[in-house]
């Protein structure tokens, strides 16, 4: 349905192996695709692991931010026992 609604409205949803995903860059007809994760399709080797680079950076940071909630979170859940004394 989508995708009648853009032709009706004389746009077209561009196929996914018209351009590459990090460039921009138009994919030939006879050229090679490089493919990564399934359906995300680059123009050159080059591309692609600068995609997997990108990636594989992105999930460090995650995981490293991950690790300090749970370090910040297990912290803040100390509870301090005691005696609080108050005078007039």
């Amino acid at each position: 349905m989508r995708s009648e609604a853009l032709s009706y409205a004389g746009l077209e949803e561009p196929h996914f192996l018209e351009a590459c995903t990090l460039c921009s860059k138009p994919l030939g007809q006879n050229s090679d695709i490089f493919m990564y994760r399934g359906n995300t399709p680059f123009c050159s080797q080059e591309c692609r692991q600068e995609q997997i680079e990108n990636d594989e950076a992105r999930e460090r940071r995650w995981k490293v931010s991950s690790k300090k909630s749970k370090e910040t979170s297990k912290k803040s859940a100390t509870v301090q026992t005691g005696t609080l004394v108050a005078s007039n």
